[in-house]
């Protein structure tokens, strides 16, 4: 009796391969962010929920700083990754300080975060030229993506930057539904579910 070749089979030794390798480049592309040089960057004053907050400050009592760009109440997208922050938030603490920066006011990014239980730092770029600096100034919108900075002997340095969009790597939403015989389907993030 001869067996025929499971055209699944074949798929599924495809899909390994193709994520192996995705594996292999995620970690030649963490290599080679490594490699960038540090630029210096001046200490921003942003405002934050309590009055004024400089980026020193949002490192806490870390040395590392891993810095969200969001585009604030108004991008449904932005709110969808904001909400998947709420469960890696402490680990991430842990590891480095983490914070949310938007055009927001302090009082909208307040009301916002308190509606969705959000527990993260946030401050407002809405008084400073923070966004135009790093790239994250569109044409008429602010670009979502993360930084990411160091603090030594009084300066600060940013190191590396990504920007967000649908099936980046800054969401597990969307390696789910890949993972559906549809995909996406169409699907877009709502404001309650």
């Amino acid at each position: 009796m001869i067996l025929t070749p499971n055209p699944q089979n074949t798929i599924d030794e495809q899909v390994l391969a193709l994520e192996k390798e995705i594996a292999e480049k995620k970690t030649e592309l963490r290599k080679l962010r490594t490699t960038l040089p540090a630029q210096e960057a001046k200490d921003y004053v942003f405002d934050g929920w309590n009055g004024t907050v400089k980026l020193s400050e949002l490192f806490g009592d870390k040395n590392e700083l891993i810095l969200v760009s969001n585009m604030g109440k108004s991008c449904r997208y932005c709110t969808l990754w904001a909400d998947n922050y709420n469960g890696i938030v402490k680990p991430l603490n842990d590891r480095a300080a983490f914070a949310v920066v938007s055009p927001d006011s302090p009082e909208v990014q307040k009301e916002f975060a308190v509606s969705r239980s959000w527990n993260f730092l946030m401050a407002s770029h809405q008084n400073n030229s923070w966004a135009n600096d790093f790239g994250f100034s569109g044409d008429d919108h602010i670009m979502p993506g993360v930084l990411s900075f160091t603090k030594e002997n009084g300066k600060i340095y940013f190191h590396s930057r990504t920007y967000f969009g649908p099936g980046d790597n800054y969401c597990n939403m969307w390696d789910f539904v890949d993972l559906l015989p549809k995909g996406v389907n169409g699907w877009i993030p709502k404001y309650e579910y």
